[in-house]
């Protein structure tokens, strides 16, 4: 390099001076960055991916809400149809398209009986929004036509795979006969059902009335969709719809907000995700550090000459900071390249699988937070490192390259970092969707990093204070551990984060998959028992005793029913914890007792004595009471068949939720509901665990005495629930295996870092006689050593962390089950040891005569 620079340079003339000075070093190359770069790009596309994915899904909720709700305005009640009056309102803002949907048992002609998910719709309206597809395809009207005093229907393909049957068979539905006339392939509005345990099959409204469940009291839901004049606003047709009909207890969905509750689980676990991948990120910025740390010591002659010719610290800080901003914007350039191609990639490859509606796109504020993130980690990681280089006289650049004494940097430079770190946390505050869950993640992060670096400082130190080993492979390995510029903070680091990341999934995985398959169905009942009319109810429960004289059976009454104020308030001005929000969002089903319900227990007030009980009167479940902010003496409001009941809060009760068995949030006194109709629910119990067999027969023989009966089997219910918890567990272990693969980057470039170091170590090493298979040794156990100790932090640090989110976020029994763990960590080991000897093998074979000269 020529010429000098001028120290008093002002910043509006540097600035451009550094850039071009930057621009010409990089034409070199990007040597030494590519670690640098790998867990930049990672850790954004991990980031923009997740956002864009998740903004395309809320954005195709938003596209196909009128589809979705099958209009633009959707009434829905329980357990009735709305009144005349009621229908004459909504009719009056628009087109009215009726669906009603319930739970029924379709028994085939051999006896085989199914739960299915039924639809009665109306030909002459339904679809009013999308396209329902069908094989054959056809006029709806046609193909639901009663032919021959049969009416027809259409099925879900499973249907007919699970009955063995095909189109044009017969089945019966509450005893009353139908005709499969066609499968269904897309059903516009399926979304808007939830999630179904059986499948799906359509009738006509008539058919449905012909058949004789739809009873006073039956569990069943009436959609009235309201298709409004083109630009006609929702707010004033809401508000006029609820001044002529305050109290029938709609709840209502708009083609803007077509299904909050999936809108909040998209965002919800987009949080997660985006955690995830911000882990991913900060676990590369290691790898940052480790990239720039070596990019200094490369650079030590070009900054000792910088400064032998007069140029200031901030000169060369501000010089090689530009470089390797410059660097991570092109990384992060990547990541996002990447990110943002993602929701287009799984459009072209699931869009006929996805549940959910897709609308890629790109989504540029997420982009670009993700960019910050990217940008503001590269400066965090790398100022420390660069900033050291300021304050560095050039006779310590120049003199000795493998003990160099470590210059803390300048305040203005950790000032920078500090800022930095606050922008950081800032970020992922601001843009979280429960700001709790972001602050204890951040917490949980800083605790981590602190841990693991006191982790590293204690192999340090032990490995300092043990005695020596009389042989040399194990003397050099102990001595590597804890000598200046050693690799064991780093290798910690990056391996303990991956095996904590690695242990925690391993066990949370394990503990919900055997609650699904075995704590659960060993707790729960055998069989539910839906919509069982008050009127048979003696004579169901007798049969169930014939047919199982050791089972033990339970029922009671049931109703369904909306929480629509607490003392006082409308539900629609609360704003619950977000672990509440539930009770308030939708209806519940409501029961009455005049004792003690089995498996709950009082904690405040007492129960109610048969001449309180004749009163409006309500016990609510303890935990969540706590969390609405209620407490006994306080009132609850609810609106059961379009009727507004108010009962009084008379005690608080704990329920055991977890055995599936006949739970409910609200247990109200018998007089509340006197003389209100009702159907009972029950479920039975055998001794013995489950007996297909048996409750086969079971099943038929209900589908043949009682055909307006539902029955659920339970291992089929936490099979469909077990088949949504494996999606996601499946996108959780994707999104972790980014955060891991940064972890194994960091690794690699931890021991690369090193490589400078290693190289003179082992030049004079073999000088002095060492063999190669020595040399190899001792790295091979010191890096064993520092595996086994990073194992040992992640298995107790993944174990805490896997107990936690079992056991206190998703209230499950947690058992610590090692055996996934410690494959993790063992493979932890493996390959600390493995990447350690890949990394040393080439170092081994340089010849000592070029690297002799140098020092």
């Amino acid at each position: 390099m020529h010429g000098s620079l001028p120290p008093t340079a002002s910043a509006p003339r540097r600035s451009p001076l550094i850039l071009r000075l930057a621009l010409r070093e990089l034409r070199g190359g990007l040597s030494g960055f590519g670690v640098f770069l790998a867990c930049i790009a990672l850790g954004v596309a991990a980031i923009a991916g997740i956002a864009s994915v998740s903004r395309s899904l809320s954005d195709g909720l938003g596209r196909e809400g009128r589809r979705i709700i099958g209009g633009d305005l959707s009434y829905s009640l329980i357990n009735r149809e709305a009144t005349e009056a009621e229908r004459a309102t909504l009719a009056r803002e628009g087109q009215l398209d009726i669906v009603a949907a319930l739970r029924a048992m379709a028994v085939a002609p051999g006896g085989d009986a199914t739960l299915v998910e039924l639809k009665a719709v109306d030909p002459a309206t339904y679809p009013a929004a999308g396209e329902l597809v069908t094989e054959p395809s056809g006029k709806l009207a046609n193909l639901l036509a009663d032919r021959d005093g049969t009416p027809g229907a259409l099925a879900d393909p499973a249907l007919l795979t699970r009955l063995d049957l095909k189109l044009g068979d017969r089945i019966t539905l509450a005893g009353h006969p139908l005709v499969l006339r066609g499968t269904i392939l897309s059903e516009p509005d399926k979304i808007a059902g939830g999630i179904g345990f059986g499948p799906r099959l359509i009738v006509s409204q008539a058919a449905l009335r012909g058949s004789g469940l739809v009873q006073p009291g039956s569990l069943s839901r009436w959609s009235y969709r309201v298709q409004l004049p083109p630009g006609t606003a929702l707010d004033p047709v809401e508000a006029r719809v609820r001044q002529a009909a305050p109290e029938a207890g709609w709840q209502v969905r708009s083609r803007a907000n077509a299904d909050p509750r999936f809108a909040q689980s998209i965002e919800r676990f987009t949080q997660f995700l985006t955690l995830v991948g911000l882990t991913a990120l900060i676990v590369g910025g290691v790898g940052v550090a480790n990239a720039v740390h070596a990019f200094v010591e490369r650079k030590s002659g070009s900054i000792a000459t910088l400064k032998s010719i007069g140029a200031p610290g901030s000169t060369v800080v501000g010089l090689y900071l530009t470089q390797v901003m410059l660097i991570a914007g092109l990384g992060t350039l990547i990541g996002l390249a990447a990110g943002a191609s993602l929701p287009f990639l799984v459009d072209a490859l699931f869009a006929d699988s996805l549940p959910l509606p897709l609308n890629p796109s790109l989504a540029p504020g997420e982009l670009a937070l993700a960019a910050a993130y990217g940008l503001l980690t590269a400066f965090a990681f790398a100022i420390t490192p660069l900033g050291r280089a300021h304050d560095v006289p050039v006779s310590g650049l120049f003199r000795d390259t493998v003990d160099r004494a470590r210059v803390a940097p300048r305040r203005r430079y950790r000032i920078w970092l500090g800022a930095t770190l606050a922008l950081l946390v800032g970020l992922s505050v601001a843009s979280a969707f429960d700001r709790r869950v972001a602050l204890i993640f951040i917490v949980a992060a800083g605790i981590a990093f602190g841990l693991l670096h006191l982790v590293a400082l204690g192999v340090m130190a032990g490995a300092k204070r043990l005695p020596h080993p009389k042989r040399a492979a194990p003397r050099m390995a102990l001595a590597n551990l804890h000598r200046p510029g050693a690799l064991t903070p780093t290798i910690v680091l990056s391996l303990g984060l991956g095996v904590t990341l690695l242990v925690a999934l391993s066990l949370i995985d394990a503990n919900v998959s055997r609650t699904i398959s075995a704590t659960l169905p060993a707790k729960a009942p055998n069989l539910f028992f839906l919509d069982i009319p008050s009127r048979d109810s003696a004579r169901f429960r007798d049969y169930l005793h014939a047919e199982a004289p050791a089972a033990k059976i339970e029922d009671v009454p049931m109703m369904r029913g909306r929480i629509v104020a607490l003392n006082g308030v409308p539900v629609r001005q609360i704003r619950p914890p977000e672990d509440a929000a539930w009770v308030l969002d939708g209806d519940r089903g409501l029961t009455y007792a005049d004792a003690v319900p089995e498996g709950t227990k009082v904690e405040e007030g007492r129960w109610w004595d048969a001449g309180e009980g004749a009163g409006h009167l309500v016990s609510f479940e303890g935990d969540l009471a706590r969390l609405l902010g209620l407490k006994v003496g306080d009132s609850v409001t609810v609106n059961v068949l379009g009727r507004d009941v108010t009962a009084t809060i008379f005690n608080l009760r704990k329920v055991e939720w977890r055995n599936l068995g006949i739970n409910f949030v609200m247990v109200f006194s018998p007089g509340t509901f006197k003389g209100a109709p009702h159907s009972d629910l029950a479920t039975l119990s055998l001794p013995g665990g489950t007996d297909a067999g048996l409750e086969n027969r079971i099943l038929r023989g209900v589908a043949k005495e009682f055909p307006s009966v539902t029955s659920v089997r339970v291992k089929d219910a936490l099979d469909a629930v077990g088949d949504l918890v494996g999606r996601l567990v499946l996108a959780i272990r994707g999104a972790s295996g980014v955060a891991i693969l940064a972890s194994l980057l960091v690794l690699g470039g931890a021991v690369a870092a090193g490589h400078r170091a290693r190289l003179y170590d082992a030049v004079v090493l073999k000088v002095l006689g060492a063999s190669r298979t020595r040399l190899l040794s001792a790295y091979a156990l010191e890096y064993a050593a520092l595996g086994l100790a990073t194992a040992v932090f992640g298995l107790i640090a993944g174990s805490l962390a896997g107990w936690v989110i079992v056991a206190k976020v998703m209230h499950l029994d947690f058992r610590l089950d090692l055996s996934g763990a410690l494959l993790a960590a063992g493979a932890a080991v493996l390959l600390a040891v493995l990447l350690g000897l890949a990394g040393t093998a080439r170092i081994l074979g340089q010849k000592p005569a070029p690297y002799l000269r140098e020092l």
